[in-house]
């Protein structure tokens, strides 16, 4: 009798602590908000999104060459802009946030929003199979999800942000599971660098997309590389 009691307790005891940390991470530890410190110097394009960095690709003529496929992708594509014509060359870094990374994005720039355009989907197609999942969450190696089915289909909210002497989009793409996106700025909206500008629920990827700086200055100075970890509003991705 005792020995069963024991077993009863001892198994309750161990699904209210697994619920209980399930609960803990879903609905608090998921929406952490940390403080993130911009660096306070002029020139610099800080991280939009906590995660790693998949790819650093050129833009050439309005399109972006994929190593898997083989072939040059249109960029309208994915802005979904109907830019096509004003976006001829820049470079386009995209960064996986797991699902243990931070969820809020951030402002890569200080700067005025002129575009917000979100657009939905009837079903979003999943970013990632299971050993991809496994490498990227656990392992923490780079997968090169540029140009898979998702990032031309899946749900996103795009802003155009133009800053003083540069000009960027960031491009937020949902994972299969995600809940939503919730954007807090509006266009017309200064705003400072690394302000938040979004959260997205469970794991997705953000898209940057950098284009040409005004100051004549033809190359930018990146500060990172494909696999790094990042932190929005506070990693330096470049200088220009």
């Amino acid at each position: 009798m005792y020995v069963s009691n024991w077993i009863i307790s001892s198994v309750l005891f161990f699904v209210i602590l697994i619920f209980g940390a399930y609960f803990y991470l879903r609905k608090v530890w998921f929406y952490r908000d940390p403080l993130r410190t911009p660096p306070g110097k002029e020139g610099v394009i800080v991280s939009p999104a906590d995660g790693r960095v998949l790819y650093i690709e050129k833009i050439t003529g309005g399109e972006v060459h994929s190593r898997k496929l083989d072939q040059w992708i249109k960029l309208g594509e994915i802005t979904k802009l109907g830019m096509d014509e004003e976006i001829k060359n820049g470079w386009l870094v995209g960064i996986y946030m797991s699902p243990l990374d931070v969820h809020f994005n951030y402002s890569p720039i200080a700067g005025m929003v002129k575009k917000v355009l979100y657009i939905p989907a009837r079903v979003n197609l999943p970013m990632v199979d299971l050993w991809e999942y496994i490498n990227l969450v656990f392992f923490r190696r780079v997968v090169d999800l540029f140009a898979k089915k998702f990032h031309f289909f899946n749900e996103r909210n795009v802003l155009v942000l133009e800053g003083k002497d540069i000009s960027v989009i960031v491009v937020e793409i949902a994972d299969r599971f995600v809940n939503k996106i919730t954007c807090f700025v509006r266009e017309g909206e200064f705003l400072k660098i690394g302000q938040k500008l979004s959260f997205i629920e469970r794991g997705s990827q953000v898209d940057l997309i950098i284009l040409p700086p005004r100051t004549g200055k033809e190359n930018l100075d990146f500060k990172v590389r494909c696999g790094e970890q990042v932190y929005g509003g506070q990693t330096i991705l470049a200088e220009y």
